[in-house]
């Protein structure tokens, strides 16, 4: 346990560092002179050099890198360029929104996909098993922006039961703050329920026709321990990587999301920093969304020896 839980963590260390210098070298290969977005309108040759020496930009790339990982271990992510405003005290503000329509797209997901899956897989080659298939292939197919225009249409503009746009604080309205994040979940949730659905029909097959399923049934065990027991949590293996993996889509989908439905999160945070070149608001914003997606897949990988005793710690199978 101890071996095995070392070498991940060694492992989500290096993803770390190789991300962060990722995001470092992407944003100061934007085009353009870093020096001038900070000056904004004053440009004088005294008050460039004065700011290439405040912020580093006089250094070599690798103490500049240096400098900004140190700062950022500490919690320290700069200052905005256009408000001025901590970084970090930005992201703490906005982070919560993004992981509140985060939750709420993967509980609906997964109460979308996994049932769907476990009854096309149990009911294979009927009708319903057809249905469920239709239904993963138009939430793989339909993309966020057009889903998400199509319900604002329907619900806010036609039959006026949801909000259009905008966001409210779960700590002084619940239900207002449901109403509003119940259009975006939906089409967060659509697309990642389709690709739970189909891995987890894929999965429940494999299982239901492997060799103690067969032993279980010929034992005269009920089928809903046979599919709730033994067949169900060997396919949650395989379904609990797609959602670590599916993590990263549906951060990028938030994107999209977040700016159709005018909500303050990580998304519009960061689509707004691009376009007013803000770049120490494009750095913090990636490196938090870096940490995150390798924190919850290292999560998921520790998580395999419970769903599957099988499964030995130090990755080989019994």
């Amino acid at each position: 346990m101890t071996s095995y839980l070392l070498r991940r963590l060694g492992a989500a260390l290096i993803t770390l560092i190789l991300g962060s210098v990722v995001v470092f070298l992407g944003v100061h290969a934007l085009p353009g002179d870093a020096a001038l977005a900070l000056a904004g309108e004053e440009r004088s040759p005294a008050v460039l050099a004065q700011i290439r020496q405040e912020y580093g930009l006089d250094k070599p790339l690798p103490v500049q890198y240096l400098r900004y990982v140190g700062q950022a271990l500490q919690g320290d992510f700069g200052q905005s360029t256009r408000n001025g405003s901590s970084v970090a005290a930005v992201i703490a503000e906005r982070l919560p929104v993004t992981f509140e329509l985060a939750v709420l797209a993967v509980l609906l997901g997964i109460a979308i996909g996994i049932p769907a899956g476990i009854a096309s897989a149990l009911r294979r080659g009927s009708g319903l098993d057809y249905a469920a298939n239709g239904f993963a292939l138009v939430g793989l197919s339909v993309p966020h922006f057009w889903l998400g225009l199509l319900l604002i249409l329907e619900f806010a503009v036609q039959l006026h039961v949801l909000p259009a746009s905008g966001y409210a604080s779960p700590l002084s309205d619940p239900v207002e703050n449901l109403r509003r994040m119940l259009l975006p979940a939906i089409v967060l949730g659509t697309g990642l329920s389709a690709v739970l659905m189909r891995q987890m029909r894929s999965s429940m097959l494999e299982s239901l026709s492997a060799d103690y399923v067969r032993t279980a049934r010929a034992k005269g065990l009920p089928q809903w321990r046979v599919v709730g027991v033994h067949a169900l949590r060997n396919s949650l293996v395989t379904v609990v990587t797609v959602l670590g993996l599916q993590l990263g889509a549906l951060i990028s989908g938030a994107v999209i999301t977040e700016q159709i439905f005018v909500i303050p999160g990580f998304g519009k945070l960061l689509v707004d920093a691009v376009f007013q070149r803000d770049y120490p608001v494009i750095q913090g914003v990636t490196l938090v969304t870096v940490t995150g997606y390798v924190v919850v897949n290292l999560f998921v990988d520790l998580t395999y020896s419970l769903l599957n005793p099988r499964i030995r710690l130090s990755g080989r199978s019994t």
